[in-house]
């Protein structure tokens, strides 16, 4: 009998990619959330949500769910997320 045993680990560099530069504030932003649609997510956002208006005073607070949980976001949850000052993904079970 024959075991293969597979190595996970991730060997290629990140390459050029930087990491996007925080803002200095969340007042007046425009966060959303992209949730994977497990029913976990729901209440997780909701509190997150009234966080985020409550102390961090931020302006609107944007709702996304992917069509398929186990999938990337849909190309339109994308660009609509280019807009955002601030994005934040989720999932649940």
């Amino acid at each position: 009998m024959t075991i293969t045993v597979l190595d996970p680990t991730f060997t290629q560099q990140a390459g050029d990619r930087k990491v996007a530069p925080r803002p200095v504030s969340l007042a007046g932003a425009t966060v959303g959330f992209i949730s994977n649609g497990k029913e976990g997510t729901a209440g997780f956002f909701a509190h997150l949500d009234r966080m985020l208006r409550e102390r961090f005073a931020v302006g609107e607070v944007i709702h996304r769910t992917k069509a398929n949980y186990s999938a990337p976001a849909e190309r339109d949850i994308i660009d609509e997320a280019r807009n955002w000052n601030l994005a934040i993904t989720g999932l649940g079970d």
